[in-house]
């Protein structure tokens, strides 16, 4: 819980504050008296009498009651102090500070629950433990700095780790990125990253409150929680960034099919955030990056006009961009070229526009004009502006302020002399501006906001699927693990999941029959063996009757083998679609390219079911192979709707057929026409 002696105390002890502000103890003392804190502030320490000029408490049973206790002690006191503070003292609100309890020890988690026990008795909120604390400008409660620019309008930032959030403050404040407030949950014990998400949608107030959440998460707890508050928020005109740490596929289970080895933690976070529209983030410098771009107006088109007088960091930045999907287009014409007569000789215009080293601040003035007014391709301009050492860039950067704030489309200031043009460029953040020192860092940060979709439709696309039988066939099903090929063409067929004619059997004659009638050519598999193609279970493009015969007998010979499948040969551009369930989460989709190329390159995108038509063409989308699925080269593409729309009903099958834990269908085969599925696995768990 969240209330208000957490957030708005009028009085706060500090338990094992101190003089030695080199401790936390007196780390958090001095941050709460440099931050302006307007309440009450008391200290409990047995062996001084006054601390940093506050009279000291020798015993905690001394104090009056308070609203807001931070305990700095050794682990096992907390228990003690937090029973004896809540029941005698009133304090309603926790921030423990202290180590040592869940993240160490068997015992300390004992602490840990005793203390929320008694936090939940008494109707406490509780931080903690092991953290930094909480920063707000209403108090300072934290040990640590850098103590960031505090505006009503900044970041709240919410992280899962104490040293991390540190790390991540440093990155933001030498690029001048305001904050509201910074939660340090530790073990979130009581309140986690999902409970702080919760309270700011609930008590959202957009003219009050910030608009930017930037998060550092190290364990979902709740995914259910964090999808429903982050999709509100962004719903109501906020923006959310995050990094999730721990989601590399060393943490993967082992798994039979080609869904499970390649579904991943990482693709049920990546499906979570593209749900929820979450910005993904993968480094502290990226994550205040997207934070920044986040302050600047917004803006939907990709043309960028990159302003500089170095030829090569516009280089770099124009080949990123590019890299990330975005425009960096050429102008001409007679606009152009008027631009070009106002600035030195050997200046180009092209786009990049370079007014070289010698440009002065009024030619950066003027450059910025015409892209704002003239140059109606544009929908928002980088400048890039350093120094050798040579000249002062007070000036230049006083043109660049008031440019800012004049244009209706957004700067992007990329100053990268923060050393030897360090005192010009700390004035220019002063004065409410963000800096992007790196060019590349910016539009991989920009790329990764530009490519993240709007919240999805929670709404279950139904479409035809039919839910009763889906429920039939599986409540039919008397055992676990992979269910027979007819029971997979079944269930595909109740979604409107089309698929090649198929015929299977253990008697020869009967598949001879249905290759004749079908027509050759003709493709045989073997069933039984899960990894067909492994163990030599699939022969394509028989042409006769006595190739089918032969491979028959040959299948029936391999060891599992309990009858063979033959299906009508067709062709087209091969993809994948498969699915897994991950535990708190939910079944996570994937699609990508098929065949082998789905294990050999891992290009798959995932979605968390269930889907939405938008999220659907966005995982098609943001394939890398995504050109051959477009058609290249002379090339046709396929049917992306039909693809999209396969996708959406899978997505509903698992909606409504929990019971399957894993499977795919790969290969699809896919034309301009049609997309059809050619071959699958489910296996399912009751």
């Amino acid at each position: 819980m969240i209330n208000r002696q957490l957030l708005q105390p009028e009085s706060i002890v500090v338990i094992g504050g101190s003089n030695n502000v080199h401790k936390p103890g007196g780390a958090v003392v001095r941050n709460l008296l440099s931050g302006g804190y307007q309440g009450v502030l008391r200290i409990v320490n047995p062996k001084e009498d006054e601390v940093q000029g506050i009279k000291a408490f020798h015993d905690a049973k001394e104090l009056p009651p308070t609203d807001l206790a931070i305990l700095v002690v050794a682990a096992r006191f907390c228990p003690q102090y937090v029973e004896m503070l809540a029941a005698e003292k009133q304090v309603r609100a926790f921030i423990i500070i202290s180590a040592g309890f869940s993240e160490e020890t068997h015992e300390g988690a004992q602490l840990e629950q005793q203390i929320l026990s008694t936090c939940e008795q008494y109707g406490c909120a509780l931080i903690g433990p092991n953290c930094i604390g909480l920063l707000t400008r209403w108090h300072h409660s934290v040990f640590t700095k850098p103590i960031p620019q505090l505006t009503q309008r900044g970041v709240d930032f919410i992280s899962g780790s104490g040293a991390t959030a540190v790390f991540i403050l440093e990155s933001a404040v030498s690029k001048g990125l305001p904050f509201n407030s910074v939660w340090s949950v530790g073990n979130g014990k009581q309140i986690g990253i999902e409970t702080v998400l919760e309270y700011m949608d609930e008590h959202f107030d957009a003219e009050r409150d910030s608009l930017v959440k930037l998060l550092y998460i190290e364990n979902i707890a709740d995914p259910d929680k964090l999808l429903f508050h982050a999709t509100s928020l962004i719903r109501k005109g906020c923006r959310i960034a995050a990094i999730k740490a721990g989601s590399s596929s060393a943490g993967s289970r082992a798994a039979s099919s080609h869904t499970g080895a390649i579904a991943s933690s990482d693709s049920a976070v990546e499906a979570l955030f593209r749900k929820a529209g979450i910005v993904r983030c993968f480094s502290r410098e990226e994550l205040t990056t997207v934070g920044c771009i986040f302050t600047l107006p917004r803006f939907s088109g990709k043309n960028f006009a990159i302003i500089t007088h170095a030829g090569g960091p516009g280089v770099m930045l124009t080949d990123a961009l590019s890299k990330g999907g975005m425009k960096v287009p050429q102008l001409s014409g007679p606009v152009a070229d008027e631009l070009k007569a106002q600035l030195f000789p050997g200046s180009s215009v092209a786009n990049p526009i370079d007014i070289l080293a010698t440009g002065t601040p009024e030619h950066l003035g003027i450059a910025i004009d015409y892209c704002e007014q003239r140059f109606d391709n544009i929908d928002a301009i980088m400048v890039i502006f350093g120094t050798p050492g040579l000249v002062q860039l007070y000036e230049a950067y006083d043109v660049l302020h008031k440019k800012i704030l004049e244009c209706r489309k957004p700067i992007f200031p990329i100053l990268p002399s923060v050393n030897t043009a360090g005192p010009e460029v700390q004035e220019f953040l002063s004065r409410g501006h963000v800096n992007f020192s790196d060019e590349v860092t910016l539009a991989t940060a920009l790329t990764q906001v530009m490519k993240t979709p709007a919240p999805a439709d929670q709404n279950v696309v139904i479409n035809g699927v039919d839910v009763p039988r889906i429920r039939k066939i599986i409540d039919g099903l008397e055992e676990d693990g992979y269910v027979s090929p007819s029971v997979v063409h079944d269930l595909l067929a109740s979604a409107g999941i089309p698929t090649v004619p198929e015929f299977v059997s253990a008697e020869k004659e009967t598949v001879l029959a249905f290759a004749e009638k079908t027509g050759f050519p003709v493709v045989a598999k073997v069933v039984g063996p899960v990894h067909k193609s492994d163990v030599g279970g699939v022969a394509l493009n028989i042409r006769s009757k006595e190739v089918l015969s032969a491979e028959f007998d040959r299948m029936m010979q391999i060891e599992d083998a309990t009858a063979v499948m033959v299906q009508k040969m067709i062709r087209g551009t091969e993809l994948f679609i498969g699915a897994k369930y991950e535990p708190r989460f939910g079944h996570v989709v994937l699609c990508g390219l098929g065949g082998i190329f789905v294990e050999v390159l891992k290009d798959v995108s995932s979605g968390l079911a269930p889907l939405s038509y938008e999220e659907a063409f966005s995982m098609i989308h943001s394939l890398r192979g995504y050109k051959i699925i477009r058609g290249t080269r002379g090339q046709k593409g396929i049917n992306e709707r039909k693809y999209a729309e396969i996708i959406v009903r899978l997505s509903t099958l698992l909606r409504f057929a929990t019971e399957i834990k894993e499977m795919d269908i790969n290969p699809l085969l896919a034309d301009e026409q049609d997309v059809i599925a050619v071959d699958a696995r489910i296996r399912v768990e009751k």
